[in-house]
């Protein structure tokens, strides 16, 4: 039992190196402890049970506002979120317990804690992201985001890359310990950690992409409208003018609002509204970007950004969408959800899977719709064409809670990623501007209505991650996890 509650511990105690705590460290200090256990756990079964409490520990205390979305604002009883809240947690869990049993499994000397324990660590992280669309939030790549030596690795290799080498970290550190007594194995796991830090801090400093367009003024518009209120038809005409009024209060070459700011179907948009918005972008000689659903809610319908002003207007439809908060899985089986969670619009089509950057405010600006830049693979699709990278959320659903510093931290990772600056434009916080170097420049704080206004400059070129993706971090964990079981094949044959 000791075992366990020190394995639930280190899970949370590696939380801490996310936002808002920022405390990086703390999230490879936190794997490590884990990586202690297994290192010396001899049965499977053990390997599984701290694996478990570790996770229940990381995403107990890292992903409890699910409980909000689904109470607060999703109309459920508490004790029914509570529910599926912990459900949820305990099957993410089993990611982290898979790993430890199959670690000790695989295990044939202790050094596989050095090449296969980070191997594991990551392939779970991804299949995290992949089951059920995906669920890859506190990837540990993202906890070094910016500060981080290991940061740097992030424009070569992304936030699994990123994992890996934070996990190899974690690993060095158990070998060197546990070998303390040993001068030779010490030393050596002492110099590979020095290498691993001292590599990212150079490759942090190498600049992969370069200023390409002119700068241009921006105006991200956080109108803090309550999310209980937003969908009241007798708030419409209140919203839509609280919009136009910001925009026009704070000229900018590019304005944007945040994911379905304006809260009725394009179609019901008044022409006179319309005008409007297309009139304050021209007079900035630029364009206004606002997030409102397309379509028809008696046919397809969709999670879009328009463009009114200076060019023509032109739209971005979201293309991953969020089970259950935007669309149905087997909505035959379980359409009943939409009424028990009281989301509104929760049937959303799927947009394009290799949309065009929009040419707005002098940019060619990748849109993503808030949780899909969750998804750094996705985002490059647009790349190296576009000069900036953008994001609208509505991220009201998490309430006051770590979630808004989180994601953010979540657009940090997409910018250092692709060598972009990123604007995020939220309806509640956290509304921001980033350089491509994945740094926080500017932002409004929470619940608070306001106007960010700053420039942003376009970035031509690719970086290594842009041109490659994922696929050379699969291929090495992939080349681990082979090797691992042509051992153990290896060993039972010579058994028999």
């Amino acid at each position: 039992m000791l075992a366990l509650a020190a394995s639930f511990a280190a899970g949370i105690l590696a939380v801490g190196g996310f936002a808002p705590f920022n405390l990086y460290p703390l999230s490879m200090l936190g794997l490590a402890l884990l990586f202690w256990q297994w290192h010396f756990t001899t049965t499977v079964r053990t390997g599984f049970l701290t694996g478990l409490a570790f996770g229940l520990g990381f995403f107990g205390s890292g992903v409890s506002w699910i409980f909000i979305s689904l109470h607060i604002y999703g109309g459920m009883t508490a004790w029914l979120a509570g529910l599926a809240t912990a459900l949820f947690c305990s099957f993410l869990a089993l990611f982290i317990a898979c790993v430890g049993a199959l670690f000790v499994f695989l295990r044939q000397r202790d050094t596989a804690l050095l090449w296969l324990a980070p191997a594991l660590w990551v392939f779970q992280e991804g299949a995290r992201g992949w089951i059920l669309t995906g669920f890859p939030w506190l990837a540990l790549g993202y906890s070094q985001t910016p500060n981080s030596p290991l940061a740097g690795f992030a424009p070569l290799f992304g936030v699994y890359g990123v994992s890996y080498f934070s996990a190899l970290l974690a690993s060095l550190l158990v070998w060197s310990l546990s070998h303390r007594r040993m001068r030779a194995p010490m030393l050596w796991g002492l110099c590979g950690s020095a290498l691993l830090l001292v590599s990212g801090w150079g490759l942090y400093m190498q600049s992969w992409t370069i200023p390409a367009s002119r700068v241009s003024s921006v105006a991200l518009v956080q109108g803090n409208i309550a999310q209980e209120m937003k969908w009241h038809p007798e708030k419409t005409a209140e919203t839509l003018a609280l919009y136009a009024r910001l925009a026009t209060a704070h000229p900018a070459q590019l304005i944007i609002f945040p994911e379905t700011a304006l809260p009725i179907f394009e179609s019901d948009i008044p022409v006179a509204y319309r005008e409007k918005l297309i009139q304050i972008g021209q007079q900035n000689s630029g364009d206004i970007v606002a997030g409102l659903p397309t379509g028809s809610p008696s046919g397809a319908y969709y999670n879009s950004v328009l463009s009114f002003g200076s060019a023509p207007t032109q739209a971005y439809h979201k293309f991953h969408l969020v089970p259950f908060g935007e669309y149905i899985p087997l909505k035959f089986l379980l359409g009943w959800v939409i009424e028990v969670l009281h989301i509104p619009l929760s049937d959303f089509s799927r947009g394009s899977a290799t949309p065009s950057p929009l040419q707005v405010g002098g940019q060619l600006v990748a849109m993503n719709i808030c949780y899909e830049d969750v998804f750094g693979e996705e985002i490059i699709r647009q790349l190296p064409e576009a000069t900036v990278l953008a994001n609208v959320s509505n991220d009201a659903w998490f309430g006051d809670s770590l979630a808004l510093w989180q994601h953010a931290q979540i657009s940090q990772m997409r910018a250092l990623e692709s060598g972009r600056m990123m604007l995020r434009a939220t309806n509640t916080g956290l509304t921001a501007i980033i350089n491509h170097k994945g740094e926080l420049l500017a932002y409004l704080p929470p619940f608070t209505r306001g106007v960010l206004q700053g420039t942003v400059t376009g970035y031509a070129g690719s970086t290594p991650y842009v041109r490659w993706g994922n696929a050379p971090v699969w291929l090495v964990c992939g080349l681990m996890l082979g090797i691992a079981f042509l051992k153990k094949r290896t060993r039972w044959t010579n058994r028999r």
